[in-house]
C-alpha cells in the first residue's frame, strides 16, 4: 500500500475559508447599510476573491484533489491506485511468484524463499540477543536478504500540475479546469452582477453555464470510458459525494433573480393563496414564503459558494 504523500500545510486554509463564509453575511449587511445596495457588491466581490485565492492555494497544496465542502473539509483520503504495475506487484507477492533463485512453491503451498527468509531472520535475532562483538560473514548476508524481503516503504511525491498533465493527458487537464471553474464561479457571478445588475439574465445564464461546464469536465475526466483505466483520475467515496452535492446546489438558481422574481415567487405566492383557507397550514405556509422571500434578498444565502 502506498502511503499518502499529501503533507498538511502549516497555513490553515480551511479555517480561513470557514471564517470568511461565517463573516460574509455580516459584511454584506454592513456594506448595504453604510454604502447602499449597489456598493455592497464591491465588498462581496472582495470577499469572494479572497475565498478563491484560499481555495486555489488549498487545491494546489492538497495535490490537486477535489475540494470538499468548498475547502472547509480537509480531503485527506488516499486516491484509488490505478497503476497496473502496482496491481501486478501485489498479485505477484500474494501468489508467491518466481524469484531469481528459480524456486517455485513447494507441495504445501509455501515458498522456500519465504522459509529461508524466516530462518535467516530468526538467526539474525539470535545474533542480536547474543550481542556478538564480531558478527560473522553470514550476518551480512542475513541483513541483505532481510532488506530484500522487507523493502522500506516508499512515499510517493505529491502530484504536481506538470505530472498530472503528463501522466493523465487531456483528462488531467479537464479535471484541473473543471475544479478551477467551480472555485472561480462565485467570483465570476458577482463581477457580472456588478456590471449588468442583479435583474439581468446575463449573470444568471453565464454562472449556470460555468457550473454545467465545470461539472461536465469533472464527470468526463473521471468517467470509466477511457481506453486505459490508468489514464484517468479516480475519486474516493467522499469526492463522489461532493460531486453529487454540487449538482444539488443547482437548485439555488431557482432562488436567484431574475428567475426568482419572474417564476419562483409567483409559484410560491400561488401556493400561499391556495392554502390560506386551511387552518394552521395556511398560516405556516405564509410564514415560510415570507422567510424565503426575505432570505432571497441576501446574496450570501443563495450563493452556494
Amino acid at each position: 500500500m502506498h502511503v499518502n504523500a499529501t503533507v498538511p500545510s502549516s497555513f490553515p486554509y480551511s479555517l480561513c475559508i470557514s471564517a470568511l463564509k461565517n463573516l460574509e453575511t455580516l459584511i454584506e449587511v454592513a456594506a448595504q447599510q453604510y454604502y447602499g445596495d449597489d456598493k455592497r457588491w464591491n465588498f462581496i466581490a472582495v470577499t469572494e476573491a479572497m475565498k478563491v485565492l484560499f481555495r486555489l492555494a488549498l487545491f494546489k497544496n492538497s495535490g490537486y484533489k477535489i475540494l470538499l465542502e468548498g475547502g472547509e473539509t480537509t480531503n485527506s483520503e488516499r486516491h484509488l491506485e490505478t497503476s497496473t504495475s502496482h496491481h501486478k506487484a501485489n498479485a505477484f507477492t500474494k501468489h508467491g511468484g518466481h524469484h531469481a533463485s528459480g524456486f517455485s512453491g513447494d507441495l504445501n503451498g509455501h515458498s522456500p524463499w519465504n522459509l529461508e527468509g524466516r530462518a535467516l531472520s530468526a538467526l539474525s535475532r539470535f545474533g542480536e540477543n547474543a550481542r556478538m562483538t564480531s558478527p560473522p560473514a553470514w550476518s551480512y548476508r542475513v541483513q541483505h536478504q532481510h532488506a530484500i524481503l522487507n523493502p522500506p516503504a516508499t512515499i510517493p511525491e505529491r502530484p504536481t500540475l506538470s505530472t498530472i498533465l503528463s501522466e493523465q493527458g487531456h483528462r488531467g487537464a479537464l479535471f484541473i479546469t473543471g475544479e478551477v471553474l467551480f472555485i472561480a464561479r462565485p467570483l465570476i457571478y458577482v463581477l457580472l452582477i456588478r456590471k449588468y445588475g442583479s435583474r439581468s439574465w446575463t449573470p444568471w445564464f453565464l454562472s449556470l453555464a460555468v457550473d454545467l461546464l465545470g461539472t461536465s469536465f469533472l464527470s468526463y475526466a473521471t468517467s470509466a470510458s477511457a481506453s486505459r483505466k490508468d489514464q484517468r483520475p479516480c475519486l474516493s467515496d467522499s469526492e463522489k459525494d461532493e460531486l453529487r452535492r454540487r449538482k444539488m446546489l443547482w437548485a439555488f438558481y431557482l432562488m436567484r433573480d431574475p428567475f426568482f422574481e419572474r417564476y419562483t415567487r409567483q409559484k410560491l405566492e400561488g401556493a400561499e393563496k391556495v392554502l390560506e383557507p386551511v387552518p394552521f397550514v395556511g398560516f405556516l405556509t405564509a410564514k415560510i414564503v415570507e422567510l424565503i422571500v426575505g432570505a432571497q434578498t441576501r446574496y450570501t444565502y443563495m450563493s452556494a459558494s
